[in-house]
């Protein structure tokens, strides 16, 4: 997989990264560490205007969900996990987000795995 992250920036509430791939636009907490997210929405837009979504969480973020899901009875009692546009990935952080995203592109499983928006 290429390195083709570059350094994001803040627009509003959007934290942007451009990649010779694709605009990624994610939707962290305004005080959360950049490298350390594990559950963020994310808009990405690819050259020819397409637009796509996801939910992005960690594999530990979803085992602290179904955890407090087992006590507030939430889930069935925190037994499943079910998101429409929902994507897990193993480790936190914007960057290798980004660089799972990057990989999704390059091996042609993107368009399967994000959700198309439409205009």
């Amino acid at each position: 997989m290429s390195e083709s992250t570059q350094p994001g920036s803040w627009d509003g509430p959007w934290y942007r990264v451009r990649t010779e791939q694709f605009e990624a636009a994610f939707l962290p907490s305004a005080d959360e560490d950049l490298e350390a997210v594990d559950n963020v929405d994310v808009e990405v837009r690819l050259p020819d205007g397409s637009r796509w979504s996801a939910t992005i969480f960690t594999v530990a973020q979803v085992e602290a969900l179904m955890k407090r899901w087992a006590a507030s009875g939430e889930a069935l009692g925190g037994r499943y996990f079910w998101c429409s546009d929902g994507l897990i990935v193993r480790d936190a952080g914007i960057s290798n987000i980004t660089q799972v995203l990057a990989g999704l592109i390059e091996n042609g499983e993107f368009t399967q795995v994000l959700q198309c928006l439409d205009d």
